[in-house]
């Protein structure tokens, strides 16, 4: 019962990250090119301080609990576990890529006023954009590879050789 709520909690926590990617890309950034250089500021503070201090809890937690999910599990050598490796990995470019691009982009568009803002605003744009649907790219493999790591079969078990799924107790 615990492994289930831990698998729970680790998939719900990487829809929420992969949710507010998602929803970002679809909405905002397939259409960043179209906003003036005031729209681009103004549109991208909002979105910070909606998002900063919510993804610096849901994120790392995310990642907690899909190494805790892995750690746990029984079935290393499945594919289901492999899965489970990519989500992680893919996981955690998302988080660098975070830190170490849009962070840093994020931090720039705070202090931009139209008379500050930079000759090569643009450029800053179309960084931001190319990174973000990477980011997005790989939180959506990532979730989805988290879940094939729970629906594929797990470890063969002792009993009759059974095939246990690791989210379910019934046999298949």
């Amino acid at each position: 019962m615990k492994q289930k709520v831990l698998y729970f909690g680790a998939l719900f926590l990487l829809m929420l990250i992969t949710g507010v990617f998602w929803g970002t890309w679809f909405t905002l950034t397939r259409s960043i090119d179209s906003f003036s250089s005031g729209e681009f500021m103004h549109i991208g503070r909002v979105i910070i301080a909606n998002v900063a201090i919510p993804m610096r809890i849901i994120l790392p937690a995310g990642i907690v609990l899909v190494i805790l999910s892995l750690w746990l599990y029984e079935g290393k050598k499945t594919a289901g576990f492999y899965f489970g490796i990519l989500s992680l990995i893919l996981i955690m470019a998302v988080l660098l890529i975070t830190l170490t691009v849009l962070v840093p982009i994020d931090n720039s568009i705070k202090t931009w006023t139209i008379s500050t803002l930079p000759s090569n605003w643009e450029i800053i744009q179309d960084k931001w954009k190319t990174f973000h649907a990477a980011r997005t790219l790989a939180s959506l493999i990532s979730f989805a590879s988290y879940s094939m790591f729970l629906i594929l079969p797990g470890p063969v078990t002792e009993e009759k050789g059974k095939i246990k799924l690791p989210v379910f107790e019934d046999d298949f």
